[in-house]
């Protein structure tokens, strides 16, 4: 047997899937690996749809690899190691979720130091892979305290020398509700964005489903004098008509924004009626492609029995329609996506699930044609 399918084979079998379920799982990958490399620009004659320098994973996947012990397992474990891994498999680029690995990882438990950042710079760099962004420290007080804009510029310093595009969060840029709140987040993002553009870095807020539940923007007032019904106007997109181009980016992760279109289909309208109206995610890109520079590539199985309409599974594995969305979405060969995979680690049971997962997705994010 070839060291090529003796690798496919252990991958199988570390994925718990019998051959004929891993062949339906990467169908296209035969095809796609004896294919030429890409030639530069956007028109790719042979449709692929996530070019060869844009396919990248968020490493919150493979959070239990840098997190783990190395001197316990001879698997891949702390930030150089997963880098080696994961250029190997073949992906370009990565987007941090924080800077802690293992103690006892080369380099200590926290890089995020000056100091720190240049090592992992050059263990991206020996490895050929880009840092796109991080999921990492927004101030949550407005105004800015000193103490908060200290920290959010040294952030910027941080990725300054990784060498980031880009620079957000995991959380919404606010949890509640209300139009005055997002008024608030609005106001907030658009004086930190201008602080980031500065610094050469588009900043952006990663959404999850509620973001796209509706806003509470008119009606009756409640006790406290809050609105209690909605002109039908979802959450994010008020956030993104109210901040500033400019200085403001998204980061969509597709499967919430899948979740948000199962969940979130009626609101109360400012008469007491319930209207329905289904959310749309490709649109709300199609509309403005710039304002989404990094997407998470997520992909979900169909369960209308779960109370989010999908089940989080390897890319590629799932009914989330990528092929679709990447190709109509606009702006070709501007957006990153990274793949993610909340569910990746495998705990003592499957220690390798989360970089077997990470390979199988890769290959399925490169076969995508549309």
């Amino acid at each position: 047997m070839s060291h090529h399918h003796e690798h496919e084979e252990a991958l199988r079998r570390g994925l718990g899937l019998n051959r004929r379920q891993f062949l339906a799982a990467t169908t296209g990958i035969a095809a796609a690996t004896a294919l030429p490399l890409a030639t530069a620009g956007p028109a790719r004659a042979d449709g692929r749809l996530v070019p060869p320098g844009k396919r990248g994973i968020i490493l919150y996947t493979v959070r239990d690899a840098i997190s783990r012990d190395p001197l316990t397992t001879d698997l891949p474990s702390g930030f150089r190691r997963v880098f080696e891994e994961l250029a190997r498999i073949g992906y370009k680029q990565v987007e941090f979720a924080g800077y802690r690995q293992h103690a006892n990882a080369e380099g200590g438990a926290n890089l995020e130091t000056v100091e720190g950042a240049r090592m992992l710079r050059r263990w991206l760099d020996d490895n050929g892979l880009e840092a796109e962004g991080n999921h990492g420290f927004i101030p949550g007080s407005w105004p800015l305290s000193a103490a908060d804009l200290d920290r959010f510029k040294q952030a910027l310093e941080i990725a300054g020398i990784l060498g980031l595009g880009h620079m957000g969060t995991g959380g919404d840029p606010t949890g509640s509700a209300y139009k005055a709140d997002w008024d608030v987040a609005a106001e907030k993002w658009n004086r930190l964005g201008e602080i980031a553009t500065a610094a050469g870095i588009k900043l952006y807020t990663h959404n999850h489903d509620v973001a796209y539940s509706f806003l509470l923007d008119s009606g009756p007032l409640d006790a406290q004098g809050r609105p209690t019904r909605s002109s039908g106007l979802r959450r994010l997109e008020y956030f993104l008509s109210i901040t500033d181009p400019a200085h403001v980016y998204l980061e969509m992760d597709i499967f919430w924004a899948h979740v948000a279109r199962f969940k979130y289909h009626t609101f109360t309208a400012p008469d007491g009626s319930v209207q329905r109206a289904v959310f749309d995610p490709l649109a709300v890109v199609q509309a403005q492609p710039i304002r989404f520079p990094l997407f998470h590539a997520k992909d979900g199985r169909s369960n209308p029995a779960s109370g989010n309409g999908y089940d989080m599974v390897p890319f590629g594995t799932g009914d989330i329609d990528y092929a679709r969305f990447f190709s109509q979405m606009g702006a070709k060969g501007y957006h990153n996506p990274m793949y993610e995979q909340d569910n990746a680690p495998g705990g003592s049971a499957n220690p390798g699930q989360s970089l077997q997962y990470a390979e199988l997705s890769f290959k399925n994010l490169a076969a995508l044609r549309g």
